[in-house]
Parts: C-alpha cells; structure tokens; sequence
C-alpha cells in the first residue's frame, strides 16, 4: 500500500494537535511536519518534500492565497488541501484558482476529512459545491484577499507609495491591484471604493 507524506498546518495549536493525532494513526499516511504560520510551512515544503499540505486559510504571515502562490514555485508540487472555519464560496473560489487541490471546513466531520485527503492524494480535486454564477453577480464575493486588504488601507487613506512600503511591493503592482478593485466595483477611484465599501458596510 502506498504511503503519503502528509504536513498540517493551523493556527490554533488544539487544532494542530488533532490533526497530528488524526494522521498519526491513519496508516494511508507518514506525518512530516507540522507549522502554525504561513512561514513555517512553506518552509517545511522547502525542507522535507511531501505529498499532500494540510492548511488552514487565514494564517499568521502568509494567508492561504500566499501559501499556494509560494507553492506553485517550487520545482516539485505537492497538492495542498484548505482546511478552514470560513467556508466562503469566494474563498472555495479563490483557493480553487490559486492551485489548491482540496477544500474541507472544520465543522465537518473528522471522517470526512480523512476521505478528502485520501481523494486528493489519489489524483482528485475535491471541493464544495457553490453556485458559481451567484458568486459573479456578486461583485465582494469577487475580491481577493489582497484586494480587501488594498481596500481596509484605503479607509484609512495611507498614498500607494505608503501600502506599497508597508506590502513590500511595488507601487505599480499596488496601482494594479486597485485598478482590478475598481472595476470589479463599479467606481473609478479610491474615494468612491471607499464610499461603497462603508454604505455596504453599513447596510449588513
């Protein structure tokens, strides 16, 4: 029987701690590693290759959206399953388009976790269903991580040079990602993305 090398990430140390167990004693699977940043486990991608990444979405340092852009670099490409508490149809979307192979939200069933991982590792791609087309009528439900942050650092109206100085990127690549948030708003600058963003805001 073939074995998978399996690394788990979580925030939540209690978290982590079941799902090391959890792997541990499913015999499908030799645990090599386990992190609590976004950092720890692309290192530990870089260090001990392995089959299948277990990793939650919204992580200390690197989201998840950053996590699978980093793995999509490397020269071996290990198939990553997001495990969160937020099963947003924009971020089941979101993970889906950055190369993620799996998706599973923890109120599920333990079993069932096991079951999509096992499928991932077997060659499937394993996600939730979500109505697609509801998601494109709705333009939030269309912003990316990155985009919402650009848009939490318009509000409190930090200059391009200033979000770019604090992202560690460039001003160019920051007016690119504005650009994509304007259109994807319907508005044409930071004052009107603002004005939206908080009317939305306070109509929920």
């Amino acid at each position: 029987m073939n074995k998978y090398r399996i690394t788990v990430a979580d925030k939540n140390p209690l978290v982590l701690s079941g799902l090391e167990t959890l792997f541990k004693n499913d015999d499908r699977f030799i645990l090599t590693g386990t992190a609590r940043t976004g950092a720890e486990f692309i290192e530990l991608a870089a260090q001990n290759k392995f089959d299948i990444g277990v990793t939650g979405w919204e992580m200390p340092g690197l989201d998840g959206r950053a996590i699978l852009d980093a793995i999509g670099e490397f020269e071996y490409h290990p198939k990553i399953v997001i495990y969160t508490g937020v099963p947003n149809p924009r971020i089941i979307r979101e993970a889906m388009l950055n190369g993620a192979a799996g998706f599973y939200a923890k109120g599920d069933s333990t079993e069932q976790l096991i079951t999509t991982v096992a499928s991932v590792a077997a060659g499937q791609m394993v996600f939730p269903y979500f109505d697609l087309k509801k998601l494109q009528d709705d333009p939030w439900e269309s912003l990316t991580r990155r985009e919402l942050d650009l848009l939490d650092y318009l509000k409190t109206g930090q200059s391009n040079q200033q979000i770019a100085n604090y992202l560690g990127l460039s001003v160019n690549t920051i007016k690119f990602h504005l650009k994509n948030l304007y259109t994807k708003l319907g508005v044409k600058n930071r004052a009107q993305a603002v004005a939206v963003s908080l009317s939305r805001k306070s109509n929920h």
